[in-house]
């Protein structure tokens, strides 16, 4: 167990280089805590001539990082390109088919092909590792797929996108408005040049589309998540939350039902003392209902160069301290072949119902007559409220005739809360477009 496990890393942007300078900083640390050492033996990038903050030293280059994947000179093989195709999949499939350890941070890689790469790990008896990939520094796919083997998972949910959160506290804290904190964001590197990815929802959703085939047992189904980004949150809508004892945070839950898995990313009001109210800026947090040891709430850094080596680091030791010829734990918790094949489930009522901010014509009746669509619906109202003097949020070029109404229902389906919007607007009593968020209890 003495001998060292060679590393080769693919990959050396702020990750790759955050990895090897911690390995080599926590050298003596991981050689107690892993029974042998760990030595970077190879590495590959884009440009080899870029300055990096680190010593190449004896590491060999390898231009080509599928070479690298299946080089002689490595044991355990790290992806750090990212992208859910090309050289980052050609290097993975090269790795395990070559009888190499792999350790990715790739949810998106994962997202698409994570089955198929499951198997092949599975085939070639060596470790798929990806704790990096969801929720950055927070150990929670150890957790899922070792700690909690004994349990029935009921719903996985949380905060798992930094920038999306980082940009809601802001806009309640200072009173911005969405377009300055996402600037602010982009300024600061949380954010990138082409934020959609993040703000509209996808990054969360290819993070819960792993945690739900860890949970259930299912095959990962990145494209049947109902996706709703933040880029329609306003400040008035913050404010009229808090108002209510309410905080809007972008929600990923994923949960079993009758009918089958419902999985869904989207802005949701949450009360304002919960512990996922408690999380701000671009701190991530993963919350777990099982049946045994009931809910657990993890938080901490989502992404940032030192905590997702952290947990790559963390990955690769427990390849270290694997022994040769032992049978390894299925990469999704549970063997491929078995997975279950992935159900959508019927979109059901929520449990604490939606909050809902319309902007409508300042004139008699329209009050009475909003209220009259949602009872057709049976859509049952915990509070109306219009507020007189608000100004227009939908950008309305006669804003002296906006008012806006703000309405909480009790528990309904999204069905009738849209049927509800469209007669109202029919009516022709809407200024813009309705904002409609859900509220988890």
């Amino acid at each position: 167990m003495n001998k060292p496990l060679r590393i080769g890393i693919a990959g050396l942007g702020t990750v790759g280089s955050a990895l090897i300078n911690l390995i080599d900083r926590k050298q003596e640390l991981l050689r107690q805590r892993c029974g042998r050492p760990l030595e970077v033996t190879g590495i590959s990038a884009r440009d080899k001539n870029k300055a990096r903050d680190f010593e190449m030293g004896a590491m060999q280059w390898i231009d080509n990082p599928v070479e690298l994947a299946k080089s002689d000179n490595i044991d355990c093989f790290i992806e750090l390109i990212g992208g859910d195709e090309g050289v980052a999949k050609d290097c993975v499939v090269a790795a395990l088919n070559a009888g190499k350890h792999v350790v990715t941070a790739n949810k998106a890689l994962l997202a698409k092909h994570g089955v198929e790469l499951a198997a092949l790990a599975e085939k070639a008896g060596v470790l798929l590792n990806y704790e990096a990939a969801v929720a950055g520094g927070i150990p929670i796919i150890k957790v899922m797929r070792e700690s909690l083997s004994a349990n029935s998972v009921e719903r996985v949910y949380g905060i798992l996108n930094g920038t999306c959160n980082y940009i809601l506290t802001r806009m309640e804290d200072e009173g911005l408005s969405f377009e300055e904190c996402l600037a602010d964001a982009q300024r600061l590197g949380y954010a990138e040049a082409d934020p959609t990815f993040d703000v509209e929802g996808y990054d969360t959703a290819h993070k819960l589309a792993i945690l739900c085939s860890l949970a259930f047992g299912t095959q990962i189904a990145a494209d049947e998540i109902y996706v709703e980004g933040i880029s329609s949150i306003t400040y008035d809508d913050i404010k009229a939350a808090g108002e209510m004892g309410y905080r809007i945070k972008l929600l990923g839950v994923a949960q079993m039902t009758d009918s089958g898995v419902e999985q869904r990313v989207h802005p949701t009001m949450v009360p304002i003392n919960s512990s996922i109210a408690q999380i701000s800026g671009v701190t991530n947090a993963v919350a777990i209902d099982a049946d045994i040891v009931g809910q657990l709430i993890m938080s901490g850094p989502g992404a940032g160069g030192d905590a997702t080596a952290s947990a790559v680091a963390g990955d690769i030791a427990d390849i270290a301290k694997s022994r040769p010829g032992h049978q390894h734990g299925p990469a999704l918790g549970t063997p491929s072949e078995i997975l279950q094949s992935y159900k959508k489930a019927r979109m059901r009522a929520h449990e604490g119902g939606y909050f809902i901010r319309l902007t409508v014509v300042d004139k008699a009746g329209v009050f009475a007559s909003v209220a009259t669509r949602m009872a057709e619906q049976n859509i049952s109202l915990e509070s109306i409220v219009q507020h007189r003097g608000g100004k227009n949020d939908n950008n309305s070029p006669d804003t002296s005739t906006a008012q806006p109404i703000i309405m909480i229902t009790h528990e309904t389906t999204e069905q009738a809360i849209r049927l509800a919007l469209e007669n109202i607007e029919t009516d022709g009593h809407l200024i813009g477009k309705p904002q409609m968020i859900r509220i988890e209890k």
